[in-house]
């Protein structure tokens, strides 16, 4: 008899629940473990990897692997997946163009504020 098929996405929430009553870091094999050791370890160290890329997790060396941290602020996730995605074109400027052209007035106003914010040359 065969386990039901998990649906998209679920094998990586179990994953980060897995991850959620965690303090510090938390290894591959600490995950299979409160997972009941029902998943394959290079499976879990394959999803891990996948949701760091993601942004969804944080990881340190620990011993001779990784330990990973659930990333608990989601404005944090939302703003390395918006990175990643402006990293991955090469016209940049194209990119933020059409972005900041497709902001209502409120978020355009933030966004400079913002920018004003941060700018050296306003410091002083």
């Amino acid at each position: 008899m065969s386990l039901p098929r998990r649906g998209h996405g679920d094998l990586e929430q179990e994953i980060l629940a897995a991850l959620d009553p965690s303090d510090g870091p938390t290894t591959p094999g600490q995950v299979r473990e409160r997972l009941g050791n029902a998943l394959a370890y290079n499976t879990i160290t394959t999803v891990l990897s996948r949701l760091h890329r993601k942004g969804r997790v944080t990881r340190t060396p620990v011993g001779r692997g990784y330990g990973y941290q659930l990333v608990r602020d989601p404005a944090q996730v939302t703003a390395f997946q918006m990175r990643q995605l402006l990293d991955g074109d090469t016209d940049r400027g194209a990119v933020l163009t059409r972005f900041v052209g497709s902001l209502s007035q409120e978020d355009e106003e933030l966004l400079t504020q913002l920018l004003r914010s941060t700018d050296p040359d306003d410091q002083g």
